[in-house]
């Protein structure tokens, strides 16, 4: 009798265990908003911040709205022949047995297909227009996919498996940013007609890469309650942490092997995206695949991002700034057909079987092709619901309210435009980068005759003839180098010169940057200007001086200018000439 009691003890201090690892599971979800944000500002632009912050905090808040009214019940309620749950009001008719903890874990799945949309169209769509498709997401689009696999549906009664949703969270979203990133159209300066009739892509960096960075790794942590919170045992538990770790760390050192032999160096932003694909790809069969099937999700998954990012730019003219639809909608397909190829009994807790109750395992570990085409059904069927629905989705708000903001807006910011607020930097002006295609320059000048007749062009004579030369020489070099410049120009009798902070842009033959693939035209750096004028010290000797203190062999060593001064004017006395530079060799 106190074996049984023991045994019974143990089995509901397990359950009550793993209840509230179930709701702490759904508050990590939830703190992926804020990954998701720190994402998608990062990797856009300063202008368009404040925007990027409110959308994502009204994926949220929208979505708990219409999933309260309708989503959860076309979720979770009773089945109705397989396709949609029976729409109520249990939360407000009856409260006192209602399932909190299940309406909570699906709420925040629910906001975090919203979101992925959010990256795809980021820095052109109206605000307005976003709460409206958000909103939709969240009330129908997702729910009754997500009934054919977690709520009793049609797909659960075959045998699909999607554990955390490949399927139906990341590639639904994925695919719902294809279509409204294809739809909204790209963003201004992002595709280039050039003469011969070819487009060149544009670089857009992101402004913050440490923010994005940050918010990888918030996206990770949360991972684990993402994939982790419908385990049932420590040990199903423990295996579903390993495989999510696994599959992206091999996910992003794949990538920067790759990136590193195909660009000269290893790509910041795209390793970022890669670790966001290997977690996506591995969310469907992180229960199932054990270490081995871990690391070729994941390797696969770190190609087929960068392969992602190179196909909307480069075939498709499809405008992602933050990389959604080649993480999300491509790791997300994988991630579900991955299931029929790598899921094996010998993961804790395994339960996969057919209608008939047949225990089904992956290709790769004896099961045949039956799992892997339950898998393509279940991948399909949602592929087309999405499709179909999001297209209309997509049209009708584009009809009605207008999908993008005007040209000026955009160039502009969205900050500014869309929300009132000069900056969400305070203190910091943002400015225009591009000028669209076929848009005519401003006229800076005007009238009947032609620019240089209108501007006379005089020469402007010399002060005193015989009088010893000045010259003026400008040093354009790195930040880094100024106090060995500063000290080796002291040490030729230099003892006067103006420092300047300044950017500077250039390209350099044979040496391309890139960013996620992305030749970058011409990139601000920041460089210091010294100005030196010089008369009793010969222009010759500064200039090997400045020479031998800043050369390395690399490119960006600096320039060195030389020009004629007329005069100088001492300020103070009013001396000019020489005298102006009385007891100085230089200034």
């Amino acid at each position: 009798m106190n074996e049984t009691v023991r045994e019974l003890v143990a089995q509901m201090t397990n359950e009550q265990l793993f209840a509230v690892w179930f709701l702490i599971g759904a508050a990590l979800v939830f703190w992926m908003q804020a990954g998701f944000a720190m994402v998608e500002a990062g990797f856009t632009r300063a202008k368009n911040t404040g925007n990027i912050i409110m959308k994502n905090l009204m994926d949220f808040c929208i979505g708990t709205v219409t999933f309260i009214l309708i989503g959860f019940g076309l979720l979770m309620g009773e089945d109705l022949v397989g396709i949609i749950g029976k729409p109520g009001f249990d939360i407000f008719t009856a409260y006192s047995s209602f399932n909190f903890s299940s309406f909570v874990f699906n709420l925040v799945f629910c906001a975090t297909t919203a979101t992925i949309v959010s990256g795809a169209m980021a820095e052109r769509t109206k605000f307005l227009s976003y709460c409206v498709y958000s909103g939709v997401i969240s009330a129908v689009i997702y729910p009754i996919e997500a009934h054919w696999i977690w709520g009793g549906g049609w797909l659960s009664g075959l045998g699909f498996h999607d554990f955390a949703g490949s399927c139906a969270i990341h590639m639904v979203g994925g695919i719902s940013a294809l279509i409204g990133a294809k739809i909204l159209g790209a963003r201004i300066g992002k595709f280039k007609k050039q003469k011969d009739g070819s487009v060149k892509v544009g670089a857009f960096p992101g402004h913050n890469i440490a923010l994005g960075a940050l918010g990888v790794f918030i996206l990770w942590l949360g991972w684990y309650g993402f994939n982790g919170a419908a385990a049932t045992s420590v040990d199903q538990l423990a295996s579903i942490f390993l495989t999510t770790t696994v599959a992206p760390a091999i996910a992003t050192v794949v990538c920067m092997i790759f990136t590193w032999i195909k660009y000269g160096k290893p790509d910041v932003s795209m390793c970022l995206n890669a670790s966001l694909a290997g977690l996506v790809a591995i969310t469907a069969g992180c229960d199932v695949t054990d270490a081995f099937g871990a690391v070729i999700i994941g390797a696969v998954a770190g190609l087929l991002v960068v392969f992602g990012v190179w196909l909307l730019d480069y075939k498709l003219r499809i405008d992602d700034p933050v990389g959604a639809v080649a993480v999300h909608m491509m790791n997300g397909i994988w991630g579900t057909l991955a299931v029929g190829l790598f899921a094996t009994d010998s993961a804790p807790g395994y339960a996969v079987a057919n209608s008939a109750g047949t225990k089904l395992t992956g290709l790769f570990y004896g099961g045949g092709f039956e799992l892997l085409g339950l898998q393509f059904i279940g991948f399909a069927s949602v592929a087309a619901w999405t499709v179909v629905t999001m297209i209309c989705v997509f049209l009708l708000i584009k009809k009605i309210f207008g999908l993008r903001v005007s040209r000026e807006e955009e160039m502009t910011g969205l900050d500014a435009t869309e929300h009132g607020m000069p900056s969400a930097y305070a203190g910091f002006s943002m400015v225009p980068e591009y000028v669209e295609e076929g848009v005519a320059a401003p006229v800076l000048v005007s009238g009947d005759a032609p620019v240089a007749e209108a501007i006379p062009v005089k020469k402007v004579p010399v002060f005193d003839e015989g009088r010893p030369k000045i010259s003026k020489v400008e040093i354009v070099c790195k930040e880094a180098r100024l106090e060995a410049l500063k000290n080796a120009m002291m040490d030729i009798g230099i003892t006067g010169m103006t420092v300047t902070h300044v950017l500077g842009c250039g390209t350099q033959k044979g040496k391309p940057e890139y960013y996620r693939g992305v030749q970058i035209e011409a990139n601000l750096l920041p460089k210091v200007q010294v100005d030196i004028v010089v008369c009793t010290v010969p222009v010759g000797k500064v200039i090997e001086a400045a020479k031998k203190t800043l050369y390395t062999g690399h490119i960006g060593d600096g320039k060195i200018f030389v020009y004629d001064v007329e005069d100088v004017v001492k300020v103070r006395t009013g001396q000019t000439g020489l005298d102006a530079m009385e007891n100085f060799d230089s200034i």
